[in-house]
């Protein structure tokens, strides 16, 4: 029997994403992975973010405290998040189960076309972006401490002994720092980068069930029968999505409300920084590359979020688009309780409250807004 090639592959999109799982000693029986899953979950995913909440509350100035607050939010929270992630990896890998059976339904050039020139091209596109938008972030940081002169720490910690006894122990402590906010910058890769992709894949597989669905019973041969096996077909593409839907609320119930709360208070708290308390050219390039980070984490999320709840809305037109009307009456009756499971509005929210869209973009935004006005009064 001639097999047909699969021209789609949704797991070559996750390959980078599954790569940072195994940089930071998951996903892997061998013993040095186990070894080193341990010394980054006890030195990094718990003690980074606890020595520099500690460190905040150590400092004296309204300035340090600013400084302090964006980077020990940043990391407590991908610390929460990436927690949240490694609990729900077996739902993680059910998805792309799925995917991979609705990348086996791609049945034109066209469907292949669509995805791989618009789909496939967003989601390698937004993973590379977080690599870059991350990568210089860390880049600025790392140069503010090493060209700004004095010993002073990347960011304000508490360290249980004198970092400044000698000249070993404070570039130690330096080298600490940075090694620690590249591990927590890895897991925040994970964490930010995989609901955008996903949630681009889901946009992707919707539109291509659209087109499925608008192209049933307008073939020259088509029987009542192939129509018939078509709609079945379709149906059962629709459950596998609305199951990947329901996979997604529960990865991400938790974890994006975390990126939420985050996402607002770095934007703010950045904001203040730039304005008032980045005293050298190197903490200004710092502080607005990190603005812009804290943008684009949240930004493809919410945008792609919607694109969701947009391609499903058409799912019902394109099913009236078919070759409904030579049919009997029970394809119809089939074909009417379908459309009817269309019209049900897909959202996915986190916390169970907040939906993840643009409204809730600019809801963040204007809540930074609010936090930027409030410090700027306090001042």
């Amino acid at each position: 029997m001639d097999l047909k090639p699969r021209v789609i592959r949704s797991e070559d999109i996750y390959r980078t994403y599954w790569l940072y799982w195994h940089l930071l000693g998951l996903e892997s029986n061998f013993f040095l992975n186990r070894l080193l899953d341990l010394v980054i979950t006890v030195f990094v995913t718990i003690w980074y973010p606890i020595h520099l909440i500690l460190g905040l509350f150590m400092d004296r100035s309204l300035g340090d405290i600013c400084k302090g607050l964006p980077i020990t939010a940043a990391c407590f929270f991908a610390s929460f998040k990436f927690i949240c992630f490694r609990i729900k990896l077996s739902e993680i890998k059910q998805i792309e189960i799925l995917f991979k059976e609705l990348d086996q339904r791609a049945s034109s050039q066209e469907e292949c076309d669509f995805f791989n020139q618009n789909t496939r091209r967003e989601a390698n596109f937004i993973w590379k972006s977080f690599i870059v938008a991350y990568g210089l972030s860390n880049i600025s940081a790392i140069a503010s401490v090493l060209f700004a002169g004095g010993h002073k720490l990347l960011y304000p910690a508490w360290f249980p002994y004198d970092v400044q006894a000698s000249e070993l122990i404070f570039w130690l402590s330096v080298t600490y720092q940075i090694a620690g906010v590249s591990l927590a910058i890895l897991q925040n890769l994970a964490n930010d980068s995989y609901p955008p992709m996903t949630f681009c894949m889901v946009a992707g597989h919707v539109r291509l069930l659209a087109m499925r669905l608008s192209r049933i019973g307008q073939g020259p041969e088509e029987t009542k029968y192939s129509t018939g096996k078509q709609l079945i077909e379709s149906i059962e593409d629709h459950r596998k999505l609305m199951k990947i839907v329901e996979l997604l609320r529960s990865t991400m119930n938790i974890s994006q409300l975390g990126q939420f709360i985050s996402s607002g208070v770095n934007i703010s708290i950045t904001l203040v920084n730039i304005l008032f308390f980045a005293d050298n050219n190197f903490a200004v390039t710092y502080y607005g590359v990190y603005f812009l980070s804290m943008v684009l984490e949240l930004f493809p999320c919410c945008y792609y979020g919607t694109l969701i709840s947009v391609e499903m809305n058409q799912l019902t037109y394109a099913i009236y688009s078919s070759n409904w009307m030579s049919m009997d009456r029970s394809y119809s009756r089939i074909l009417l309780i379908f459309m009817q499971l269309t019209l049900a509005e897909v959202k996915i929210k986190a916390g169970g409250m907040i939906g993840i869209g643009m409204n809730a973009f600019f809801a963040t935004v204007r809540l930074a807004y609010s936090f930027f006005t409030l410090a700027m009064s306090m001042r």
